[in-house]
């Protein structure tokens, strides 16, 4: 009787059983308890050449405390990451696995790699240098641990790598894409769980796969895979390649923000769509170098192109179209504000593509140096047309309060950042689109949700720092790396101005309050009014007395090197609470 015939028992006709003999089982590495698979399946895995014998398959890493000495690479001074070679370092760029991300990306880690930090990450119980004499070179990296489908991509030199972030290795780089291919397909998917039908993909599993060379034509669209990949992630500010914002880019700028997203939207779709259609390809070509014709299609769901401007990917799969439309759109403007907030801090400018403040200590005078060096100005005493650029904070303390008390709060500067950018002739109808699509007035976004996001951004590490009273009616943002020992008292002064200018008012309404004029609705109104003051007053002195004032006394100092999750916990109950950064794992 065939393998693949069942026999229903006369009894219990529900049940079946298969007939495979110890042999079959045995023609698969590791001998898993597979029956079902079909002998065109159970013949890849008597094919002579295999991962193992084409690869070096490693796992990295392993500190011993990974919350000390593996970071998110915008919690460091920028210039001490080792993105090239021949480069000094404190830190260099890390694999440490992530998320369900295919041919590129998850390049958001780096470890601490000095001698100073190795010397101390060696004392920590359960540490392991695996793979080191691997480290730096270029590889193709996946997540040891996932809760589904496995995603591979394409690491650069430069990379160390993890113990959850694994690495398969060449001394032929068009070898690495040809695996790159290869492992990206239904078939890679399909073997890997046949071997291993747990969520840990080790080195054992990928050195079992078989592997069937194909025609080197094909490469090319593997590198474009992965070039299309990269140009989606370095789209968003969190990747260290990122440059401009898309939506002020040339290629898509029209008159209205509405008509500008919709072109980059547009953009977007294509791209994903023709992502679908070389993954498809890819899918078709190794099908058919390995038999599976009859068992395998080629198809790929859009939830699995993983670009972050699919979302159908980006957002659960249960959302209808116009429910994904709404939260891209929204998820856009909120990147917006974002870049504009990074311009208002100096990390970011209109007049320089990528970083430019993001060292630690780092002043307005070097912004201006960075400037000016890019566009190729001569001296630090050239001026500079400061009517048509965006001009950084320079005291590094942003008011972010409910009302216009301050002309250089949040909501006024993001006013001139949308007008420079997008013009004052279409500036109401630009505004309205941005807070249709948020949901609420920019004012109440910076003051309820802003913060939120930016902490959901940068995954509970945050490089902007909310200062706030004990009900919100007091907000100052910082940017972690223009702080300095003094920073505290700049923020003690706006809330002491803010206290100042709150008096003032409420004395207004008291005489509001006894005029004779005053109609019984207004006078309880001003009343309603100077009660709500009072609270926001007594508030205010409360957080002055008991956290602002002694902190600002204290000149605290901060290190980068020791990450936001110990920085930002030294200012106790001055920084807006994040549920989790205290939590003793990573």
């Amino acid at each position: 009787m065939k393998n693949e015939e069942h026999i229903l028992s006369a009894e219990k006709p529900e049940r079946f059983f298969f007939r495979v003999s110890a042999d079959d089982f045995r023609k698969i590495s590791g001998s898993p308890i597979a029956y079902w698979v079909s002998n065109n399946v159970r013949g890849l895995f008597s094919n002579e050449e295999t991962f193992e014998s084409a690869f070096v398959i490693k796992a990295g890493m392993c500190t011993g405390k990974n919350e000390v000495f593996i970071l998110s690479w915008p919690e460091v001074e920028f210039d001490l990451i080792r993105k090239y070679l021949d480069k000094r370092y404190d830190y260099v760029p890390h694999n440490k696995g992530g998320e369900f991300r295919k041919w590129m990306g998850n390049l958001d880690a780096v470890l601490k790699y000095s001698k100073v930090h190795l010397h101390e990450m060696q004392k920590n119980l359960g540490f392991r240098h695996d793979g080191k004499e691997y480290y730096f070179q270029e590889h193709v990296g996946w997540s040891k641990i996932t809760s589904s489908t496995s995603s591979f991509r394409f690491y650069p030199e430069g990379f160390s790598f993890d113990s959850a972030g694994l690495a398969l290795f060449s001394n032929d780089k068009n070898s690495l894409y040809d695996a790159l291919g290869f492992l990206n397909s239904k078939i890679s998917a399909m073997l890997i769980q046949l071997l291993n039908p747990t969520l840990n993909v080790t080195p054992q599993i990928l050195k079992k796969l078989p592997l069937i060379r194909v025609n080197s034509e094909h490469r090319a669209k593997y590198i474009t895979l992965f070039e299309q990949s990269k140009a989606d992630w370095d789209s968003y500010e969190t990747s260290w390649d990122f440059t401009y914002l898309p939506l002020l880019q040339s290629d898509y700028r029209h008159s209205t923000l509405k008509a500008t997203y919709n072109g980059l939207r547009a953009h977007w779709r294509d791209m994903t769509l023709e992502m679908q259609r070389l993954e498809e390809e890819n899918n078709r070509i190794f099908i058919d170098a390995y038999g599976l014709k009859d068992e395998l299609t080629p198809e790929v769901p859009l939830s699995e192109i993983t670009l972050t401007c699919n979302p159908h990917y980006r957002y659960s799969n249960n959302k209808n179209a116009e429910e994904l439309e709404v939260l891209l759109l929204a998820d856009t403007m909120k990147e917006f504000v974002s870049y504009a907030v990074g311009c208002m801090f100096g990390r970011y400018s209109l007049d320089k593509p990528g970083l430019i403040l993001a060292n630690q200590g780092e002043t307005i005078e070097d912004y201006w140096n960075h400037v000016r060096a890019y566009q190729n100005l001569p001296t630090a005493n050239c001026p500079l047309p400061t009517d048509s650029i965006f001009l950084p904070d320079v005291d590094n303390v942003i008011p972010i309060l409910d009302g216009d008390w301050f002309t250089d709060d949040i909501s006024e500067r993001f006013s001139k950042f949308l007008r420079l950018t997008f013009g004052d002739e279409h500036y109401e109808e630009n505004l309205k689109f941005i807070e249709v699509a948020l949901g609420k007035n920019i004012r109440k976004y910076f003051l309820k949700d802003f913060y939120n996001d930016h902490v959901r951004r940068y995954k509970k590490r945050p490089i902007y720092w909310l200062f706030s009273s004990s009900k919100g009616s007091f907000n100052a943002l910082i940017y972690m790396h223009r702080y300095r020992s003094d920073t505290v008292s700049v923020v003690l002064n706006y809330l002491r101005e803010f206290r100042i200018k709150l008096t003032t008012q409420k004395n207004h309404i008291e005489a509001v309050s006894i005029s004779a004029s005053a109609s019984p609705g207004e006078k309880t109104k001003a009343l309603k009014e100077i009660e709500s003051i009072r609270k926001i007053i007594e508030e205010l002195d409360s957080y002055e007395r008991e956290i602002l004032y002694p902190l600002a006394t204290e000149q605290l100092e901060i290190d980068l090197d020791d990450g936001v999750k110990v920085n930002y916990q030294k200012f106790g109950p001055a920084l807006r609470k994040i549920p989790g950064l205290d939590s003793k794992e990573d």
